[in-house]
């Protein structure tokens, strides 16, 4: 009984993860749609992220045969790391804004109206509302604990897949 559990804590984990993402996806369609904060280029990145995140945990918890998990758990990691990377941008605009402010454009007029190898350098300049903070929790803005999120989700993933590649050998 105890052995099987621990054969699919990763499962579990994984199925954690996926569930914890959605959950955070909900939460900032609550902010935008219920308490009318409008997302930033850099907030809608960071949902690409989370949404991959939890599909690729989804996905890897969805798991048949062991070990095949690992590879998609590492393509999770590779989206909370891009994540954690954007929010921490966020967060330094926030900390040290440019000293002028302008609006940019929001990232599906970016993706439409410029070439992608013009729209990705748009996207993570940030823009006058990326530095802007308009809500915060326990002291820190939206960017600041998507950092966290995305870095807790991170550490997770690293245990498992090191925990799950020790076990194959």
């Amino acid at each position: 009984m105890i052995a099987n559990w621990f054969d699919n804590m990763p499962r579990r984990v994984l199925a954690f993860i996926s569930v914890a993402c959605v959950a955070m996806l909900a939460f900032g369609l609550y902010l935008q749609h219920v308490v009318g904060l409008e997302p930033c280029p850099m907030c809608i990145v960071q949902r690409y992220a989370l949404i991959l995140v939890a599909v690729f945990a989804g996905l890897a918890s969805a798991r048949g045969k062991k070990g095949w998990w690992i590879p998609i758990a590492l393509l999770a990691l590779l989206a909370s790391g891009f994540g954690a990377f954007t929010a921490a941008r966020q967060s330094w605009l926030q900390w040290f804004p440019p000293e002028v402010s302008m609006c940019g454009r929001d990232f599906y007029g970016m993706i439409e109206n410029y070439p992608m190898r013009r729209a990705i350098p748009m996207i993570f300049k940030g823009s006058g509302d990326c530095a802007v903070v308009d809500w915060t929790f326990l002291g820190g803005s939206i960017a600041n604990w998507s950092f966290v999120a995305f870095t807790v989700l991170g550490l997770m993933l690293v245990w498992l897949v090191v925990r799950g590649l020790r076990r194959a050998h």
